[in-house]
């Protein structure tokens, strides 16, 4: 009994790299974010996914459209638990600004002991993710999910089925509109592929 999961990163916003887009609203897919989320739905139509889950943002929502277009599918399920790590105050912040802040550098070097400010710590967002693949693993085998998403959300979840602490995040990459491949069954789970891009 084997339920996969396509693990998905949202395609690029056209600011992804400036600023810390975090939860901020109106954050949409740029023309080649478009394009890039248009190829992705046409490399997902050989994988015979049942549902697909997203983030609540709208440049993951964009993302999961577009794939469920490709792959003949109703319109992708909403789940908080999928939503983009809470970055509080971080928020729109440019990388440069950030960089000179102490506590975000704090955070990148020791995400399981810091918390956003006025946000999240890893940990808890480790927990909801796994939350989720937890009660859709339950909910049947042989089921094929596309759970579209953000990066640290899907590190998240990757370093825990590779028994890495989650401050190994820096370790792997988690690409715009890449597709890491989760395999969770009786016997356990395992990674099948990580970060496969699209170009």
């Amino acid at each position: 009994m084997t339920v996969t999961f396509f693990l998905v990163r949202h395609a690029a916003h056209d600011d992804v790299g400036r600023f810390l887009a975090g939860r901020m609203e109106g954050i949409a897919l740029g023309q080649a974010g478009r394009a890039q989320a248009d190829r992705l739905g046409q490399r997902m139509k050989r994988e015979e996914i049942g549902a697909i889950y997203t983030s609540p943002r709208e440049r993951t929502r964009e993302t999961a459209a577009a794939i469920a277009a490709a792959c003949g599918l109703g319109p992708p399920r909403i789940a908080d638990a999928l939503d983009e790590v809470n970055f509080g105050e971080w928020a729109g912040k440019t990388f440069d600004i950030l960089n000179g802040d102490p506590q975000w550098r704090r955070w990148n070097d020791v995400r399981s002991l810091t918390r956003t400010p006025g946000g999240e710590i890893m940990l808890d967002v480790q927990r909801r993710v796994l939350g989720l693949i937890e009660t859709l693993s339950n909910a049947g085998s042989g089921k094929r999910l596309a759970l579209v998403s953000h990066g640290d959300v899907l590190k998240a979840a990757v370093c825990h089925v590779l028994g890495l602490p989650i401050d190994a995040w820096p370790k792997f990459d988690i690409a715009p509109a890449s597709i890491t491949t989760m395999a969770i069954g009786d016997w356990g789970a395992k990674i099948i592929t990580l970060n496969e891009m699209n170009p």
